[in-house]
């Protein structure tokens, strides 16, 4: 299958908007969401223990939370991203290690397996996430007490 130069530009469009979420969550740069995100988009974190809502809830909640977690990485692979027009959708992989500190000073860390399954919309400022949901894969290492994100 031949790609056209508009299809390949949209999808490294998409795929730079990925990568620039990964970045926002991992820096603690959760107000870059408003470049990331359409003004009405649902983000859905349940699948992993979080909330879902509207994305000023989300921002929000991730301002609250990230303070629980000195290091995160979201490492991105598998993307498989469908154009059609100005709207596309896309299923990302996602392994992402988080470091919790402990009482006593002790820190662990926890990896989380999850798949985003993202809605995409060309706007007049470039490609947005129209919807983000997050699919469970799996999770271990997690502090059984931890409890911050629900």
């Amino acid at each position: 299958m031949t790609l056209s130069i508009q299809e390949i530009s949209d999808r490294m469009e998409i795929n730079d908007l990925i990568i620039d979420y990964s970045t926002a969550v991992d820096s603690g740069q959760i107000d870059d969401f408003d470049n990331i995100f359409t003004k009405d988009a649902f983000i859905d974190y349940t699948a992993m223990g979080g909330i879902k809502g509207n994305l000023e809830e989300i921002k929000t909640y991730l301002k609250g939370v990230v303070e629980y977690f000195p290091s995160t990485q979201h490492m991105i692979a598998n993307s498989r991203v469908k154009v059609d027009g100005d709207t596309a959708t896309g299923r990302t992989m996602c392994h992402n290690p988080m470091v919790f500190d402990l009482e006593g000073g002790e820190q662990q860390t926890a990896y989380y397996g999850l798949w985003y399954v993202d809605k995409y919309v060309r706007t007049d400022q470039g490609w947005r996430i129209q919807q983000r949901v997050e699919e469970h894969s799996y999770a271990h290492n997690v502090p059984t007490n931890f409890k911050p994100l629900s």
